[in-house]
């Protein structure tokens, strides 16, 4: 029995459940859509929300730009270009044999200062409020300060009798890490059994304690939060439940929003934007979508990407249960070469949150994960790690659909030769070159089979 009823049961009800059991590669396009003027406020977080999360990191970019020198381009600002896939679109479309309408982009999150990261923004951010909420309250800031003063021994030895302790399938425990050692933080990682090791090895070379653990990400992330909740010093950045990390992320919505514009890419409902976003527990692409849906409203159409063996957001929300239910409830191994990826159980917060604003979801094999891989390092010349690439397909799922999810979002043929699809690169540019080459052979391999 899997929470009351038998397995044929659930086949019955949720057709879809016998694919993913199976780990079929699958998309479900959700018909419980509503306007983002009504399910936004579902979330119980408002753009003057993200607006302040914004405003927080402009005051820390002075510091920023001091101690991570290779933010001082950008003013301390960290943030990450698009750039078109003209060249991966056409081989795309040249593989599968379909015309691919529209004009495909990549959002490089894979290359972000600092972590190299989607989770530079809602790791650092986290890291900072907490900070600048301790050293308000401790009288180590006073509003108006500048804050690039916290980079001095007198901020470092404040908050070294402080603690930060996060779970982590690897690329979070990075930023989280780096940011928090940084400012003088005793920082504790739980590092799931499928982090890489060159992550643990890197985030003890900048003096963070990293915690083994043997189970997945949803154990490493409960014995986290249960240590944590022990210690009055340590607080825990709940990736889970958090929603400053969620804010973090969805300040990026309003900078890509002045990308496309610079780029002359036009967003409206004749021409559409589709972004697809790699989903683990979801508080990454549910905040990056929320701050989307402010910034674009019905304008744009966010669909999550999963490993077949870790479909847990999909899961959650196409059976209505969220974080009651995890895949390994199902049988389901939740084990995937995409480590980022790698989660049983979806966020509770942002499943229900963002329910009625997330257009779609699809799962993706390890297999094609490797070979788009190589696609991409061959036709343009970009490298990211597995998980990074779940947003590739997203093109083919969107156009090739057939549960009626184009007409409900009255989405036209013209409309849909007009759109822009983009993918969002999530990591890979701190891979090391011996396991990026690794990762390039068994790609190519895979494509010549």
């Amino acid at each position: 029995m899997i929470l009351g009823k038998t397995l044929e049961s659930w086949y019955a009800t949720h057709p879809l459940i016998r694919d993913l059991v199976a780990c079929r590669e699958t998309s479900w396009f959700n018909p419980g859509t509503a306007p983002a003027a009504d399910a936004l406020q579902d979330v119980g977080l408002s753009a003057d929300d993200v607006a302040d999360a914004s405003a927080r990191l402009a005051r820390f970019a002075p510091y920023i730009a001091r101690v991570f020198p290779e933010t001082a381009g950008s003013g301390g600002m960290i943030e990450s270009d698009i750039r078109p896939l003209r060249a991966l679109q056409q081989a795309l479309s040249k593989q599968y044999g379909v015309e691919l309408n529209g004009a495909m982009w990549l959002k490089t999150d894979s290359h972000l200062p600092i972590s190299g990261s989607i989770k530079a923004r809602g790791g650092i951010y986290e890291v900072l409020k907490h900070a600048e909420d301790v050293a308000l309250a401790g009288g180590l800031l006073r509003a108006g300060d500048d804050y690039a003063g916290l980079d001095s021994e007198k901020a470092r030895t404040f908050f070294s009798g402080r603690k930060i302790a996060v779970g982590s399938t690897g690329n979070l425990g990075l930023s989280i890490g780096i940011m928090g050692s940084t400012l003088g933080f005793q920082v504790i990682v739980h590092m799931s059994a499928d982090a890489r090791q060159w992550k643990k090895d890197k985030l003890r070379s900048h003096g963070v304690t990293v915690v083994e653990h043997t189970s997945d990400y949803s154990v490493a992330v409960a014995e986290g939060r249960r240590q944590a909740d022990a210690d009055p010093t340590c607080h825990f950045i709940d990736d889970e439940n958090s929603t400053n990390l969620f804010l973090g992320y969805a300040v990026a919505a309003e900078r890509l929003k002045a990308q496309l514009a610079s780029a002359g890419v036009t967003v409206d409902d004749e021409h559409p934007l589709f972004v697809y976003l790699p989903c683990g527990v979801g508080g990454g692409p549910g905040g990056v979508a929320f701050g989307l849906k402010l910034a674009f409203g019905d304008a744009v159409h966010c669909v999550f990407a999963e490993p077949t063996h870790s479909p847990c957001m999909l899961l959650g929300v196409y059976t209505g249960l969220h974080d009651e239910v995890s895949v390994q409830d199902f049988g389901i191994d939740n084990v995937t070469a995409a480590d980022g990826l790698a989660v049983g159980r979806a966020s509770g917060f942002v499943g229900k949150a963002m329910q009625r604003l997330l257009d779609g979801y699809y799962t993706v094999s390890d297999e094609s994960l490797y070979r788009l891989l190589a696609v991409m390092e061959q036709s343009e010349g970009v490298c990211l790690e597995p998980s990074a690439l779940a947003g590739v397909p997203g093109i083919m799922r969107v156009l090739g659909e057939q549960q009626g999810y184009r007409a409900r979002a009255g989405l036209s043929a013209q409309s849909l030769a007009q759109a822009t699809h983009l993918v969002w690169a999530t990591g890979g540019s701190m891979v090391p070159p011996d396991e990026m080459k690794a990762y390039l052979a068994k790609g190519r391999a895979l494509l010549a089979t």
